[in-house]
């Protein structure tokens, strides 16, 4: 099937292109007035965020099915939207203890596009298929497209992509009736308004954006019991101060003293959902990692298990 993601909508008709009356002036501005200018419409983020959470919760929703089901989220996004995508997919596996697999990103000009902008490429539908198609969605995979227009092209024809092979697809944009909002499942449409700087989606967009996908993450990582209440049990105890957290997530979790927590993570392989599981269902380590294979990895499920045994 052609991509429709060609087909482009006159940019000056987008509210995130608009000229904002708020900052006509503002190189005119003290820095504080700047700050204050900048800061007055940051604050209107999280009441555009709040507009679209039933969208959110629809996307948490396929998220964590697809991901229970041994699918992958793929995000896919360019510029400003794709280095926001690679961030929140690289933050998953220390956070939630998940596999670099199990959260993906591509994001337009490939990987030194994170360090440099190469934004000739958002414009290529076949680089975006081409992207995406490297990656083989399947019908357990959930592929997300970011971008504040809804009209990049490349993110377009990858949702397009994703969709027709299977995959489940879910659009975050800052425009209604977007290109990318029309390709996917589901449209979270973050209406950010016009910019202080008019057009810099790095702003008020990449702020929204930001939070949305930090809402999705870690939503559907709760879901799948990758959290523990709202305890990060699956981080990764790779230096001193993440030993010190793990120590003290087990002092909460389980009710223990600093020398317990400190015993049973030693005991536990320096596993903090082993340690957790041994602590509240009294079991050796053996049976903590048993139960916690069992329950896929929910510590809530795999305490459950282990103590009925």
């Amino acid at each position: 099937m052609r991509p429709t993601g060609k087909k482009r909508t006159d940019i000056s008709q987008l509210s995130t292109e608009q000229g904002n009356p708020a900052s006509t002036l503002l190189d005119l501005e003290s820095p504080l007035q700047i700050a204050r200018i900048i800061n007055a419409e940051d604050a209107k983020v999280a009441a555009a965020v709040k507009r679209a959470l039933p969208q959110i919760a629809r996307g948490i929703d396929l998220i964590a099915a697809g991901l229970k089901r041994g699918g992958r989220l793929i995000y896919v996004g360019a510029g400003t939207s794709g280095r926001i995508a690679a961030l929140d997919a690289a933050e998953c596996p220390p956070t939630f203890g998940v596999s670099p697999k199990t959260v993906q990103f591509v994001i337009a000009g490939g990987t030194k596009a994170l360090a440099g902008a190469v934004e000739a490429n958002e414009d290529s539908c076949e680089l975006g298929q081409r992207g995406i198609a490297r990656k083989k969605p399947g019908k357990n995979d959930v592929v997300v497209g970011i971008a504040a227009s809804g009209r990049t092209p490349f993110t377009v024809a990858a949702i397009e992509y994703a969709r027709q092979h299977g995959a489940k697809t879910i659009a975050v944009t800052c425009n209604r009736k977007s290109p990318l909002g029309k390709a996917a499942d589901v449209a979270i449409v973050t209406e950010v308004g016009p910019e202080v700087i008019s057009g810099s989606s790095r702003m008020k967009a990449g702020t929204a954006q930001k939070m949305v996908l930090n809402m999705l993450s870690t939503g559907a990582m709760t879901r799948l019991g990758r959290v523990f209440g709202n305890l990060m049990v699956n981080v990764h105890l790779k230096n001193e101060k993440l030993l010190a957290r793990g120590v003290s997530i087990l002092q909460r979790a389980a009710r223990v003293a600093p020398s317990e927590a400190k015993l049973a993570l030693k005991a536990g392989g320096n596993s903090v959902p082993v340690a957790l599981v041994m602590l509240r269902a009294k079991v050796g380590r053996r049976q903590a990692k048993r139960a916690l294979r069992s329950a896929a990895g929910n510590v809530r499920r795999a305490i459950a298990s282990a103590r009925s045994r």
